[in-house]
């Protein structure tokens, strides 16, 4: 099947499926240790996490469970089950978000935010940029409602849109072109997140 192929109306069913997947006990599932947070400056518990990374899928268009449990494993792994909104090893000025995304993402995520873009209008390119100008660039990023919705809008916007075909069709092998377009490899700790993400969801 191609999701060229799929109706507006069974599109429009599977988000209100999505709606009511019980978005806390999922994302939990995905990042076990992400009960509790012994400094709350920048980790999230699940609970946290879950509403503003819902409201992130329905705001990017991310409709399909596959997609959905390919990007929360990314993002759960990342920031090691929401505990760092930055990069801590080996500490990269610049690098972070809950899909602890390189600095010239972060400068295109905040130019693509119509409350932040103009905070960053002055920058064109990170090429060049003194830490400090990357880690303010990154600080404008990490309230949550854009910290987790930056997984999102990666994939929304960065990787090629057969992505989404490819997820649909086979998620194993979709999720290694997710990892593909990320620019990482799948190594075993990130196939862990990804199992239990598809468990999450129902996947097989």
């Amino acid at each position: 099947m191609h999701l060229s192929a799929v109706s507006s109306l069974v599109l429009g069913l599977a988000t209100l499926a999505a709606a009511q997947l019980p978005a806390a006990a999922i994302v939990k599932q995905i990042a076990p240790n992400a009960e509790n947070c012994a400094d709350t400056t920048e980790c999230r518990t699940a609970e946290q996490a879950a509403p503003f990374i819902a409201q992130a899928m329905y705001d990017y268009g991310v409709y399909t469970t596959p997609e959905m449990a390919a990007i929360i494993a990314l993002m759960a792994f990342e920031s090691v089950d929401f505990k760092f909104k930055h990069n801590v090893s080996p500490g990269r000025p610049g690098q972070g978000t809950a899909n602890m995304q390189m600095a010239n993402f972060n400068l295109k995520y905040a130019q693509s935010i119509d409350s932040l873009k103009d905070q960053v209008s002055k920058f064109t390119t990170t090429d060049g940029l003194s830490p400090d100008d990357l880690n303010h660039i990154l600080s404008l990023l990490q309230p949550d409602e854009f910290n987790f919705g930056s997984g999102p809008w990666f994939y929304s916007t960065q990787c090629d849109a057969s992505l989404k075909q490819a997820l649909w069709d086979n998620v194993d092998t979709g999720f290694q072109k997710y990892m593909a377009c990320v620019g990482v490899s799948v190594t075993d700790d990130r196939l862990a997140y990804f199992t239990r993400a598809k468990a999450a969801f129902g996947l097989n």
